[in-house]
């Protein structure tokens, strides 16, 4: 049981039991190939134009059947070369080991560049990511300052909810122990995970690094940006009631 803290920092008369899915096995490993299999789907197609280094006259004259041009015993290497008026042979031109010759394996842009996961796959990361907000250490590990913080995981009543000024949001979060952490919060973004967005977000849209999510909204660019879990997140409690029926936990 974890205690419910006010939004004046303390406790509560209430606790709360941790949902179903703060049980979830951590497995970094599906976190990551869940991961990069959405982040392959903003990927943008890239691809070189298909007549790159062959707008040139440069031909191949290696052949014996005509002396026009001939490279053979002449001490040169056989390879393409421009046509300079006049006649003659110019410089190798076309090939990938000439100056300004075509590349030899260049990006092709109908390469299929989306990956594909099972949902199931899916879901579970998701699970394991958001059992690691409740892992103290995991949250370390991302450069959070906790040193304020008495109770672990933070859990607030949903009176924040309702909180739709910055000034009186950024107190709250200072009430909690996140005074040092808001220093930072730019560069590691606070999460609060919501049952009901209030006016809440209009709030934290005046705080810097602070991030609103509903729990139908949790996803991987949430909950472990970078593929690396352990975001710092602060839940209401009718987030932890919605959160194993959204999970199918």
């Amino acid at each position: 049981m974890t205690k419910i803290l006010s939004t004046t920092g303390g406790p509560t008369q209430k606790e709360a039991k941790l949902p179903k899915v703060f049980s979830t096995e951590y497995r970094p490993d599906l976190i990551r190939k869940a991961y990069d299999a959405i982040a392959s789907h903003y990927r943008q197609p890239q691809g070189v134009d298909p007549a790159a280094g062959l707008k040139t006259s440069a031909d191949y004259f290696g052949s014996r059947r005509n002396t026009y041009r001939q490279t053979i015993n002449k001490g040169m290497t056989r390879l393409p070369r421009e046509k300079p008026g006049g006649g003659g042979l110019g410089k190798v031109r076309r090939i990938p080991q000439s100056v300004g010759g075509r590349a030899a394996h260049p990006p092709k842009p109908e390469k299929k560049l989306a990956k594909k996961i099972n949902n199931k796959e899916y879901i579970q990361a998701i699970r394991s990511a958001i059992a690691a907000t409740a892992s103290r250490e995991l949250v370390l590990s991302r450069n959070h300052k906790l040193d304020g913080v008495k109770e672990f995981p933070l859990i607030i009543e949903d009176k924040i909810q309702k909180t739709e000024k910055a000034k009186d949001l950024k107190k709250i979060l200072e009430s909690l122990g996140l005074a040092e952490e808001l220093k930072t919060s730019k560069n590691h973004k606070i999460l609060l995970a919501v049952g009901e967005d209030e006016g809440i977000r209009k709030a934290a849209s005046n705080i810097p690094g602070i991030q609103i999510s509903l729990v139908n909204e949790l996803d991987l660019d949430i909950l472990a940006p970078g593929a690396k879990a352990g975001v710092l997140t602060i839940w209401t409690e009718s987030a932890l009631e919605k959160i194993d029926g959204v999970m199918g936990a």
